[in-house]
């Protein structure tokens, strides 16, 4: 996907000329493909140009999401996205750390594209570095805040690379959440999956069973969408 200063979407525009991180495909997946069903409050950790929000607000009938971000040049930008949207009474861009978020109420439902890069190489860019790399939210400090503000009944999503994906798993299992959903994603048949999306709950809720499934971006030359990739971002973008 082109680093372009916009992106056009069939309802919405994501301006991104102020963030560190543009909006990429993986992200997009995420979006179309959370579970997200019957949630009226959705909370967006690190939202960045706000894209997460909007696809989850043109996704809901009704729910109210918060978005947090802790950039404040990336949390005006995801407030001007948002404002030129139709989801600008149900999207509220906060700009804070997560640590300190304190709502009124717990949330039904959240979806992040976390920090990652648990140790690994730094980039000469300090918007960058605190995007892409774990040092203003670790996974423990994620998932203290999804103990916090997530309703026992609540359902969270996650996208992250494979390995930091596992790495991330191993912790939620040790503090009672179990995956329910989770999609593999692979630039086309014959490659290694580059990035994991997971759905979890706590497993005092029911027995679960894990869906674990793939989607390739591409069909085997590299070039034509694939027909589920196709299906899935349909209602979102311009070309399909």
């Amino acid at each position: 996907m082109p680093r372009n200063h916009s992106f056009r979407f069939k309802q919405f525009t994501v301006q991104q000329d102020q963030c560190a991180m543009k909006v990429c495909t993986d992200a997009c997946v995420l979006g179309a493909w959370a579970q997200v069903d019957g949630a009226k409050k959705v909370l967006d950790i690190g939202t960045g140009t706000g894209l997460l929000s909007l696809m989850v607000a043109q996704r809901t009938t009704g729910a109210s999401i918060d978005a947090i971000e802790l950039d404040e040049a990336a949390a005006q930008q995801a407030r001007d996205n948002v404002a030129a949207s139709p989801f600008t009474g149900r999207v509220q861009v906060i700009h804070t750390p997560i640590q300190q978020h304190k709502p009124q109420e717990l949330y039904d439902c959240i979806i992040t594209n976390p920090p990652f890069f648990q140790a690994d190489l730094r980039s000469p860019d300090a918007g960058v570095n605190q995007a892409h790399h774990a040092q203003d939210l670790t996974f423990a400090e994620l998932l203290a805040a999804i103990d916090r503000l997530l309703k026992k009944t609540g359902v969270w999503n996650v996208l992250l690379p494979v390995e930091e994906s596992d790495k991330l798993q191993q912790l939620a299992e040790v503090g009672g959440w179990v995956p329910t959903h989770q999609l593999l994603l692979t630039h086309q048949p014959g490659r290694k999956p580059f990035r994991m999306l997971s759905t979890y709950v706590h497993n005092e809720r029911r027995a679960v069973t894990n869906m674990k499934k793939e989607l390739f971006i591409y069909e085997t030359d590299g070039r034509t969408y694939s027909p589920e990739f196709r299906e899935l971002l349909k209602e979102f973008y311009i070309i399909f």
